[in-house]
């Protein structure tokens, strides 16, 4: 588990790569948000969580609870739930906006064509809606 990354994921440079070239420019992990979003929009208020699917339990086929230690894996991803819904919160309460942009919408049989999940992206944060979610196609 030492291995595994928490910042600058594939999914996350994917991203950020992205909104780059098309003009956006962020903070990365902002520690002064609540959550420490991976990426912060001061300009547009907004900020975006890039969602491993495993790790935040998100209900997709690229998650699957290890048959070992079972115990184990509920609590660690509930607990990875639980933090993930108080920084929503506490980032709602902020006046911020926020996206969720999960693993599946970028990797997998259900992954989006990368130009389609930007330019999603893109026009959430050009427009004034409090949130949004990106996630596989047939969970769009």
């Amino acid at each position: 588990m030492a291995g595994i990354r928490g910042k600058n994921t594939k999914p996350e440079l994917i991203i950020r790569r992205g909104l780059h070239a098309r003009g956006f420019r962020y903070v990365l992990h902002d520690n002064r948000l609540p959550g420490r979003p991976d990426l912060v929009f001061p300009k547009h208020r907004a900020v975006i969580f890039v969602h491993g699917c495993f790790w935040h339990g998100h209900c997709c086929h690229l998650f699957k609870l290890p048959s070992t230690r079972r115990d184990f894996w509920q609590k660690k991803i509930n607990r990875n739930q639980q933090v993930d819904r108080n920084a929503i919160v506490a980032i709602k309460d902020a006046g911020w906006r926020y996206c969720v942009i999960w693993e599946c919408g970028l990797k997998g049989r259900e992954a989006m064509p990368v130009d389609l999940l930007l330019d999603r992206c893109s026009s959430w944060l050009r427009s004034k809606r409090r949130s949004y979610e990106l996630l596989g196609a047939r969970g769009r």
